[in-house]
């Protein structure tokens, strides 16, 4: 069986996959708050759980909000901080006495969506997660491309294309640079733009009901988001050209984008023939941890 792993700030989650890919147990505890070793423990003991009621060990993948350096195999880039510097797969490794795969979040989404999900069957895959941040995914032939520097995908700190004059220099992004797909795309980013635009301070769920309503300022503002969406997406086409795109995060939930976006990132392609295939995703939140199940494929054994 395959054992995944889905490490977040708040909860951890496990699940297990039989040689099928049916979903056998799943279990959610909360991430410990005293610090890395206390997450160590927590993931050994749920993976030691799960072996015991199924009667049988497995393969483990973790998916973490970060990823693992290629110079130094420690953790950079997480959200997670108690993760930073550590050598969470050796450590795993150890403790569990077998090798453990550790991938980006959004990566595990993107495996999953393409092996058993959205986009099953297809040979490439970008997989988007659009939310509180802005991430991706890149699948080839079923495999994760995660890239020289492990940032293969990570679209969202890339500058908006085809920026307009009002959209230049573009808000100041955490990373430091201005204008960032992130800080235009992402969920704050879009309630910053209708509180400026409005005085109204909506969530982003909230702007996409409103504009669904008939709310003038709501359906301004989600014509902008869907316009700036669109052309982010089409400078992936035009590298890519993927056979689909996997929408997740928080905002793959309004409908509108995947309805309205093919049309528009094919009118902002270089060269597309027919719409891009854009999906919403199918597994939803559980597409990270059955991605980090994934990370072993089909006869792999560590």
């Amino acid at each position: 069986m395959r054992l995944g792993v889905d490490l977040g700030g708040t909860k951890i989650e496990i699940v297990a996959l039989d040689e099928a890919g049916r979903e056998v147990l799943r279990e959610r505890i909360a991430t410990p708050l005293s610090g890395y070793q206390a997450i160590i423990a927590a993931i050994c003991d749920l993976v030691r759980g799960a072996e015991a009621r199924l009667g049988g060990s497995g393969t483990v993948g973790v998916a973490i909000p970060g990823a693992l350096s290629a110079r130094t195999g420690l953790v950079k880039n997480a959200n997670s901080t108690a993760l930073i510097g550590h050598p969470l797969d050796c450590d795993l490794a150890e403790r569990l006495g077998r090798p453990v795969r550790v991938a980006n979040d959004a990566n595990c989404f993107a495996l999953s969506e393409a092996t058993d999900g959205a986009a099953a069957g297809c040979n490439v895959v970008f997989g988007v997660i659009a939310g509180t941040g802005i991430g991706g995914g890149l699948c080839i032939g079923g495999r994760l491309l995660e890239g020289a520097h492990r940032i293969a995908g990570e679209w969202g700190h890339n500058p908006l294309p085809v920026c307009r004059a009002d959209e230049l220099p573009g808000p100041r992004c955490y990373c430091g640079r201005h204008g960032c797909i992130e800080s235009w795309i992402s969920g704050p980013a879009l309630s910053r733009q209708f509180l400026q635009r409005t005085g109204r301070a909506l969530a982003a769920a909230q702007i996409a009901r409103a504009a669904d309503d008939g709310d003038p300022a709501a359906q301004a503002a989600m014509d902008d988001f869907i316009s700036r969406f669109a052309r982010s997406i089409a400078m992936v086409v035009n590298i890519l050209d993927p056979d689909a795109i996997v929408l997740g995060g928080g905002l793959s939930n309004i409908r509108r984008l995947a309805r309205e976006l093919p049309k528009r990132v094919e009118a902002c392609s270089f060269s597309a023939e027919v719409p891009p295939r854009i999906l919403n995703n199918l597994h939803g939140d559980s597409s990270g941890v059955r991605g980090a199940a994934w990370l072993w494929h089909p006869g792999e054994t560590p």
